[in-house]
């Protein structure tokens, strides 16, 4: 295995919905076109511009906005920062004039109807989330390059190849979850010690520890602007937001003005079972309603999974421990250990629901929650990681079948199944020994991916298998 250095803010990325791989990687890849083209300096000898998308991004493309993250990074815009509020105008804008601004420089024609291709029927060997841009200039000329969405917002362009010497030489360098416990035993350090230590290679830990807090504001955000807003999804299913709804109904007629008193009159209701059950659930469905309804949100490790780690977390802030108990510090922590997870379940096997089914997402994610979980609760790095197998291992071979080719359906509820997995699968792990574990995480991750080249393409986010054909719908044609 190559070994591949991953950075905490690679797992956690701050963008905008729907979807990690057929949004923020699309969104990404367009905006790496345009700064190539200026690069060779023949951006403003650019005539026109083509979009041809290929495979999972063209069968679900639709449902998961890849049509307007295309146009949105075309035009030079930044998923971290652009509006959300104004995505709907900027794309009537382009529709309705026939141009776009490549890079936010230069206008040229172009007619999304006409010049963004779904090519349903044509699948790229590398990866099935694939794109090419086809750039016409004055001369007479094209240029043309391809990218690959490989899942959890990665993206990397074909023929690109990393050299040796450009990788980063971390202090504890980790493929597998062997790795990580070697590095553990040697050093007596927690698994988000050794993060930390790995990050410092990249920049100060202060500037980490701000990035992590900026990261966890943004799942703030998101958990609580989902759990006050109300309506219906976009895109046709006319699927109801219930995370507002719930929240009413838990906190009943107590008021709070901000998310800091909505959290302080939720710790007020108590630790009753089934209390705590239902705001674990809106905690997840809050956020992957906005994520569904093109709201900003951090990917964790993807944008379809991304309610999990947050509902986790705040689950552990509202629940477990005080409001007085140093939560900066812990929320890093468990962040921390989370991203360690992820990336290693992406060298491993893979992110990408196109490639692996929803095990890669939700699975993933439910893993990387349930190890934070455990060693945030002061369980041992192998009760960590243990806690990680659990709950992967109970999510092998889960099929993604997005009805109507929509992050909503099933996609939103899984989000509380997976939470809740993750919290089960720390239990099980504080009040088990690894000792006797039968399982190991490596064993799990290949399991994973083999389980995942064995998956039938159509449960590989085609929308051609499973509830996506099952449930009889009425959608008007796109």
């Amino acid at each position: 295995m190559i070994y591949e250095a991953i950075s905490v803010f690679d797992i956690f990325k701050i963008g905008v919905g729907p979807s990690s791989s057929h949004t923020l990687g699309p969104w990404r890849a367009a905006q790496r076109f345009t700064r190539s083209l200026e690069q060779k300096k023949i951006l403003f000898e650019v005539i026109e511009v083509k979009v041809m998308l290929y495979g999972s991004l063209a069968k679900t493309g639709k449902g998961h906005g890849t049509d307007i993250a295309v146009q949105l990074g075309l035009a030079g815009e930044d998923p971290v920062s652009f509006a959300v509020n104004l995505i709907d105008t900027r794309i009537e804008e382009i529709a309705s004039k026939k141009k776009i601004l490549l890079l936010g420089l230069h206008k040229v024609d172009f007619d999304p109807k006409e010049d963004i291709d779904f090519l349903f029927t044509e699948t790229l060997p590398y990866h099935p989330n694939a794109l090419t841009f086809l750039a016409t200039l004055k001369n007479g000329n094209s240029i043309a390059e391809t990218y690959y969405s490989i899942g959890g917002g990665f993206v990397t362009r074909e023929g690109e190849k990393v050299m040796a010497t450009e990788v980063a030489q971390l202090p504890f360098p980790i493929n597998t979850a062997d790795d990580l416990l070697h590095w553990c035993i040697k050093t007596g350090m927690s698994i988000h010690e050794i993060v930390m230590e790995n990050e410092n290679y990249w920049r100060p830990e202060k500037e980490t520890k701000d990035g992590m807090l900026n990261i966890w504001g943004v799942m703030k955000e998101s958990i609580y602007c989902g759990a006050h807003t109300k309506g219906v999804l976009p895109g046709g299913l006319n699927v109801k937001r219930r995370a507002a709804e719930l929240s009413k109904k838990l906190l009943g007629n107590k008021s709070y003005t901000d998310y800091d008193s909505w959290l302080n009159a939720i710790r007020s209701g108590g630790h009753a079972f089934k209390y705590i059950l239902d705001w674990v659930s809106c905690f997840a469905l809050a956020v992957n309603e906005e994520n569904a309804a093109f709201g900003r949100v951090v990917t964790a490790p993807t944008n379809g999974a991304a309610g999990v780690v947050p509902a986790v977390l705040q689950y552990y802030l509202a629940f477990v421990i005080g409001a007085d108990d140093n939560i900066d510090e812990k929320t890093i922590h468990f962040l921390l250990t989370a991203a360690e997870i992820g990336s290693i379940f992406k060298k491993g096997a893979t992110l990408s629901a196109a490639m692996g089914g929803c095990q890669a997402e939700i699975g993933v994610s439910s893993a990387m929650a349930a190890a934070a979980l455990t060693e945030c609760m002061g369980g041992t790095q192998r009760q960590a990681m243990m806690a990680a197998e659990i709950a992967m291992e109970h999510h092998l071979g889960m099929t993604c079948d997005p009805i109507a080719g929509l992050v909503q359906v099933p996609c939103i509820e899984r989000n509380t199944m997976g939470a809740i997995k993750a919290i089960t699968a720390s239990q099980l792990a504080l009040q088990g020994s690894p000792d006797f574990a039968k399982v190991s995480l490596d064993a799990v991750i290949k399991t994973m991916w083999d389980t995942a080249k064995d998956m039938d393409h159509k449960y590989k986010e085609t929308s051609d298998g499973g509830l996506a054909v099952n449930v009889p719908l009425s959608l008007p044609e796109c």
